[in-house]
């Protein structure tokens, strides 16, 4: 076990750690969470769990092995750098850079240039075989000032949002404006739950964007969709970025022709984009749950979208799940999502 820390994406206060906890849990890796700060979780867990990290979470960073932990004060950050043991991580002649990054919401008088070239020197001052190196370094040292404290520690990756960005709904051949963005989608992969090979449901498929990304971490993914044109639209999109989902079926969610899958993540109809067929979104909701509710095993999950205001905490207990968590997401003026997981009891 290790102690490591992960800087999280600041879009939204909850979700990303949540996501990475999730992760964590579903290819199972031990851990104990030390602490949580903004933008910024401690974890003390298996140093192979990195790679699943990088790999699945959306709203991950920075993967960082946690070597130094203080106070956002110089001289204390000084005296614990002198204690902490660089000769664990440096190898012999290894070039190295230092970087140190503000919270901006807990903005430190600490200059972090300054910092960096001062820590720099102090691990020269330990190693001196090794070198600085700006450009191409064998290792990356990275510091984080958040809520008056200072967290630092080697670099074991970084998580780019780049390929989010370019499998927004705009950049897709098909596009629908009620399209969920790539990153809420694979976040909500990963709160429900499944493992590498597993079947992930999208009983709304839409676009694909859910079944895209189940795809791109190592899922099986199935999707429904009641208009025929979305099933096509989706294959086409899902055939854009080079994955082959499982199985795009033009059905009602109400009725699955499905016998069993490991857990489901849905976004149903709702807004005027979206077609509802004359049933109410509360309609559609109750009968997906009801009707996903046979195809999943005791304590496999549910994670479903919906407006706020629609109650679907009390609507899925009514039904027989538990409520494991919710998150809030602002769209716009008139809609905030609630992400809600639930598990099969």
């Amino acid at each position: 076990m290790a102690n490591l820390f992960f800087v999280l994406s600041g879009e939204h206060e909850e979700l990303p750690a949540s996501e990475l906890k999730a992760v964590l849990e579903a290819e199972g890796y031990a851990y104990t969470v030390r602490e949580k700060l903004d933008q910024l979780l401690r974890v003390e867990a298996d140093v192979s769990c990195v790679e699943a990290i990088k790999h699945r979470t959306a709203f991950t960073r920075i993967c960082a092995l946690e070597l130094v932990v203080c106070a956002a004060d110089t001289t204390r950050i000084i005296k614990a750098m002198r204690r902490a043991r660089f000769e664990e991580v440096l190898d012999h002649g290894d070039s190295f850079a230092v970087r140190v990054k503000h919270v901006k919401e807990h903005s430190s008088e600490i200059d972090g240039m300054r910092l960096e070239r001062t820590l720099g020197a102090l691990i020269i001052q330990k190693n001196p075989e090794a070198t600085v190196n700006l450009k191409t370094p064998d290792k990356t040292f990275i510091g984080i000032l958040t809520e008056n404290r200072f967290i630092f520690g080697v670099n074991l990756g970084e998580i780019q949002a780049k390929p989010f960005v370019e499998r927004r709904p705009r950049k897709r051949p098909f596009f629908h404006p009620s399209a969920m963005q790539a990153k809420l989608a694979r976040c909500m992969i990963n709160l429900a739950g499944p493992r590498a090979g597993e079947t992930v449901l999208d009983p709304f498929c839409g676009t694909g964007t859910t079944l895209i990304e189940a795809k791109l971490i190592g899922c099986q993914a199935l999707g429904f969709d009641i208009q025929r044109r979305m099933t096509r639209g989706a294959a086409r999109n899902a055939a854009h970025f080079k994955v082959e989902p499982d199985g795009i079926i033009v059905a009602d969610a109400k009725y699955p022709p499905l016998t069993g899958v490991d857990c489901v993540v849905a976004d149903p109809p709702y807004g005027i984009s979206s077609t509802t067929l004359r049933r109410t979104t509360r309609q559609i909701i109750e009968e997906v749950l009801k009707a996903v509710y046979e195809l999943l095993a005791n304590r496999r999950r549910v994670c479903m979208a919906a407006p706020k205001t629609l109650g679907v905490v009390s609507l899925a207990a009514s039904l027989g799940y538990k409520h494991l968590e919710s998150h809030f997401v602002y769209v716009h003026r008139s809609l905030t999502r609630e992400v809600a997981v639930f598990e099969k009891v």
